[in-house]
């Protein structure tokens, strides 16, 4: 069982697309800013030298760290490899070269006060960031705005990663870092998938086709909408 739940996962983390297509996809389209962010899921703690670095200083637990990148509207584009807890923000995005190919791409993108210091080019920034205060220098009355308006637009991408770590697979992950990497795209793909019919999320259709038909069982298989989903698998 476990060696075709893991098939499964491997198969729908194929379909997540790499960076240098989402970001050439998002600029075709006429878009021009991303959301970035980045978060710890929690791992089960184990004994072992390799178990002391996930565990994440800032956080007080044993996890792993995504980047990730949304739209405006809140939708997961994107998500780095996981890195062990102990790793920054900052570093994973150094080693996957966001901002040049932010830059690349033409694109900017909207990141809370854990990236400052990412982008090297003061001048023309790809990563807007927002201000930090000092102990001698507070910060002046605009520049809180400014802090306020960005927090504003990011509300969006915690939503979105609110989302992805309800589901109860995710509450206390199990699997290798390759493997959680492949989970975490894997619930990517499913989360954006849409009825083929209406363009509705999973589970506006399930209550939808509950509502219409109140007898059956709403988890029948032919009331989920994972048509898509089955041949985007037989294809691959």
């Amino acid at each position: 069982m476990s060696r075709w739940v893991k098939e499964v996962i491997r198969l729908l983390s194929a379909k997540a697309e790499r960076l240098h297509r989402v970001l050439k996809k998002i600029a075709r389209k006429g878009g021009s800013v991303v959301l970035l962010d980045g978060t710890l899921i929690r791992t089960q703690r184990r004994a072992g030298a390799q178990m002391q670095r996930r565990y994440s200083g800032k956080h007080k637990c044993h996890g792993l760290l995504f980047i990730a990148l949304t739209d405006a509207k809140g939708r997961l584009l994107w998500t780095a490899t996981a890195k062990p807890g102990r790793a920054s923000d900052i570093t994973t995005c150094r080693h996957n070269h966001l901002a040049e190919r932010l830059q690349e791409a033409g694109l900017g993108a909207i990141a809370d006060l854990d990236f400052v210091g990412l982008d090297k080019d003061p001048e023309n920034p790809a990563i807007v960031t927002g201000y930090k205060a000092t102990k001698n220098k507070p910060l002046t009355r605009a520049k809180k705005e400014v802090n306020k308006l960005i927090a504003s637009e990011r509300a969006v991408w915690e939503h979105a990663f609110a989302h992805l770590k309800s589901w109860r697979i995710l509450t206390k992950l199990r699997f290798e870092v390759r493997y959680a990497t492949a989970l975490v795209r894997a619930l990517m793909i499913l989360i954006s998938a849409r009825s083929p019919v209406d363009g509705r999320s999973w589970g506006r259709t399930c209550r939808a086709n509950h509502r219409e038909h109140p007898d059956r069982d709403a988890h029948h298989p032919h009331d989920l909408p994972i048509q898509g989903v089955h041949n985007s698998i037989g294809t691959s």
